[in-house]
């Protein structure tokens, strides 16, 4: 083959497996199904979480697809009470500036019906918090430090499939984004060169947790899609 770089080496396709045209529609009903069933939870048990239940959903983020396969993530699990205590207090003094007109009023507007607020309680209750970082450079496998490419569109890609291996596990989860959140990188020691974009809250949710009704309105497929055939 002409023109190619000496470093690819492709190898066959692994692990794919193909199924009849009704079982693929019948498979991507079940997921549809199974991902209609996820809400963003706001109320948790402390109930205990396996640390290898955790683990396991991180291995699934970490087959996400990402610039020039660079993987440029990094999972901080917090599951200590004095750091999730330390990190409870360095949001919700973000989250009072946010909500003392830092927003903005349109922005206040949008985040009525959600009924939330500067308290941030989850925080400290749920058993785990996990800081979603992405790195700007990061070493590659010989130790060799390279800029990433493409860093939060991977790092979104990754925590989604996060969420989505949580929730198949039956967790509950919350993405929660106080701004700025550099306090994040001095409670978790990570390094300047990554910078916080998520901090996810999972865990189980309380008895009488509650959501938004609001939460329940979603756009239907004609107002979210468009085909072009």
């Amino acid at each position: 083959m002409a023109n190619v770089p000496k470093d690819f080496h492709p190898v066959p396709l692994p692990d794919y497996e193909e199924y009849p045209a009704a079982e693929m529609l019948a498979r991507a009903e079940a997921f549809r199904a199974m991902v209609a069933r996820r809400h963003t939870v706001r109320d948790f048990s402390s109930r205990p979480v396996p640390r290898a239940l955790i683990e396991t959903c991180l291995r699934a983020a970490g087959t996400a697809p990402n610039g020039a396969n660079h993987q440029p993530w990094h999972f901080t699990v917090i599951g200590n009470p004095a750091l999730k205590t330390r990190i409870r207090v360095a949001a919700e003094e973000e989250e009072r500036a946010f909500y003392a007109g830092k927003a903005g009023e349109e922005w206040l507007k949008a985040l009525a019906p959600l009924g939330t607020d500067p308290n941030k309680p989850f925080l400290e209750e749920a058993p785990w918090l996990i800081a979603i970082f992405g790195a700007r450079s990061s070493a590659s496998v010989d130790g060799v430090m390279r800029k990433n490419y493409y860093v939060p569109e991977s790092v979104s890609i990754a925590t989604g499939f996060l969420i989505m291996a949580l929730h198949q596990a039956g967790l509950a989860t919350l993405t929660h984004t106080p701004s700025p959140m550099g306090f994040l990188n001095e409670i978790c020691q990570r390094p300047p060169n990554e910078k916080p974009y998520i901090l996810l809250v999972t865990g189980y949710p309380a008895v009488d947790a509650t959501i938004p009704r609001h939460a329940l309105d979603k756009k239907p497929l004609e107002e979210i899609a468009s085909f072009l055939e």
